[in-house]
């Protein structure tokens, strides 16, 4: 055999084994593999190609892959794809392509060119793959960063990003934009009512609502829970700011059915405008912010336009927790009394126990001022036990002096009712003033026993193990469901001065008032009314079988020594 011959068979048998080699990596991996000639034409594809494009091998030999071109991208694209891959003899990148079934889809592939011996092109080799799936998560992702997952709108970041970039525009050229600030009343005692699930779809249905209102130019957030922002761009009056939050309180106004519940929530707005109310991101949404929370505080469903009064007014209510805080160790707190008379009677068969402050300058800080700071504090805690321990203190005293029937009325907070320690305090509070627990009852208001009725059902009937009598204050402003009364271990109504003040005026108070007795009195509750300020009054509850009142026509509220004095010199046949 010719030696020539032998030394070439090793070599062939190698090539041969590289070329079955290759064949076999083309044909297990998973990216496609297009091979086509120095011409652009086709000349081998592997498995994966026909997968992700649904063609067939003998469908594309031959031809170019110009046949997959999905027509995004321009001419510029593609000669700028091939200059590299001629000049640097690759070119990697994204490039959306179309399949057989015409469907666009994104790929990441690598050409690179095949050269011989001598450095000259003979071949192009593309691999590719599939990233739809990649392309969706980074959507995922880019929509889990940037827009709300409940809602859809955008989130925080987004908020921040989008108005720092406005008030930069707005700036440059002297534009005016606003901000409004959305939190939604009553959205807690849904959530607590009807459970979490039902919040979220309160969210979404507000959150479409308020998508229909809003222009594309305009932008919609939510910061968290119940409170959402709207940001108007390039506004050339403040009163298309007032127009939009009108038609929001408009467009929330009206029920929302979530799962065949029908519901009803509001919203309280403030709004801030740039540059009259700040120029930076942390001042508009502060000062919105505050403007909100004044749209609460004057009764809710409506908004309030941010004006430097509310910072004035900041200022103060800080100062006033400052002084509130140390008002308790200064000793700067003391309790008045309103004595309650039996109608039949006319004796004095109670006292509530109402709290004042006297700040050392001895300025008198009325309560509608600083008991809702207190709450919104947490001091509200702290000062009702010193509130439950000097009126036991004090009806221990009467007692003493020979009134051994007297009662003393104490309002509880909800904040210090729904304290895990409560119960024992009371117990505890008891024992160290050595009061009878039949001579103190408690007042609690409708909204603070109703959301949560189960749990407080069982703290009230420890209450009542322990001797204490409970009455519902302020009935009527409340729920006012009659229905759930007697689940409740009452002892008493007390009617709102609301309906007392005018029971001799308007016909549907009278009404009221009458109805609230006679279902009270089959519910063997007792009725307190309070505020009452008239001889009318009186003749008007007598004859309803009102049983106990309570008011101005009476006395005012006593400090402990005057009452003292009262109770000693009350006469019974002044309401007779």
């Amino acid at each position: 055999m010719n030696d020539t011959i032998i030394k070439e068979m090793p070599k062939q048998k190698d090539v041969e084994t590289e070329r079955q080699i290759a064949a076999k990596v083309l044909e297990n991996i998973s990216e496609g593999v297009i091979v086509t000639d120095i011409k652009g034409n086709i000349l081998a594809v592997n498995p994966a190609f026909e997968s992700v494009t649904g063609y067939l091998e003998a469908e594309v030999i031959g031809h170019n892959p110009r046949m997959f071109q999905s027509g995004i991208h321009g001419p510029s694209f593609y000669q700028e794809m091939w200059n590299s891959v001629l000049t640097f003899g690759k070119w990697q990148g994204e490039i959306w392509n179309k399949k057989k079934n015409g469907d666009v889809y994104p790929e990441w592939i690598t050409i690179s060119s095949i050269k011989d011996k001598l450095g000259e092109v003979t071949n192009f080799v593309a691999v590719f793959s599939d990233i739809t799936d990649r392309k969706h998560a980074e959507e995922k992702l880019r929509q889990l960063a940037h827009f709300d997952s409940l809602t859809g709108v955008a989130n925080r970041y987004t908020l921040n990003k989008h108005l720092n970039s406005l008030i930069e525009t707005a700036s440059k050229y002297n534009q005016q934009l606003a901000v409004l600030f959305l939190d939604l009343d009553r959205f807690k005692q849904i959530n607590d009512t009807l459970g979490h699930n039902y919040g979220d779809l309160l969210l979404k249905e507000v959150s479409f609502r308020l998508k229909g209102l809003i222009k594309n130019k305009d932008l919609i957030a939510r910061l968290g829970g119940d409170e959402f922002v709207i940001v108007l761009s390039n506004i050339k009056h403040p009163k298309e700011a007032v127009s939009v939050a009108e038609d929001v309180v408009e467009a929330l106004s009206s029920s929302f059915i979530l799962n065949h519940h029908e519901v009803y929530v509001t919203t309280s707005i403030g709004i801030s405008l740039f540059p009259l109310d700040g120029s930076s991101l942390e001042t508009l949404l502060r000062n919105a912010d505050k403007a909100m929370y004044k749209a609460k505080s004057n009764g809710k469903n409506q908004f309030e336009l941010y004006h430097e009064e509310m910072h004035n007014d900041e200022s103060k209510q800080m100062k006033m927790e400052v002084h509130l805080r140390k008002a308790l160790e200064q000793n700067e707190f003391f309790l008045v009394y309103q004595p309650q008379i039996n109608l039949k009677t006319g004796n004095i068969i109670g006292i509530e126990a109402l709290i004042r402050w006297k700040q050392h300058n001895q300025e008198v800080i009325p309560p509608s001022q600083f008991i809702p700071l207190a709450e919104e504090t947490g001091l509200i805690v702290p000062i009702s036990e010193w509130v439950m321990n000097q009126a036991f203190s004090d009806i221990q005293k009467i007692h003493l002096r020979g009134h051994s029937k007297m009662m003393v009325s104490i309002n509880i907070s909800a904040l210090h009712f729904n304290q895990d320690h409560f119960l024992k305090s009371v117990a505890t509070t008891l024992q160290h003033t050595n009061v009878h627990p039949h001579s103190v009852d408690f007042e609690l208001t409708e909204s603070m026993i109703m959301p949560n009725a189960s749990e407080t059902i069982t703290k009230l009937v420890k209450l009542k193990k322990l001797g204490i009598k409970l009455s519902i204050d302020d009935f009527g402003t409340g729920y006012s469901s009659l229905s759930y009364l007697n689940r409740f271990p009452l002892d008493t109504l007390k009617i709102d001065k609301s309906f007392i003040k005018n029971i001799n005026k308007y016909h549907d108070d009278s009404s009221i008032v009458e109805a609230i007795i006679s279902i009270a009195h089959r519910l063997n509750l007792s009725v307190v009314a309070e505020g009452v300020e008239s001889k009318k009054q009186i003749s008007f509850l007598k004859a309803g079988g009102c049983d106990h009142i309570q008011g101005f026509y009476i006395t005012k509220p006593l400090p402990f020594e005057e009452l003292l004095d009262f109770l000693e010199y009350w006469d019974e046949d002044q309401i007779k």
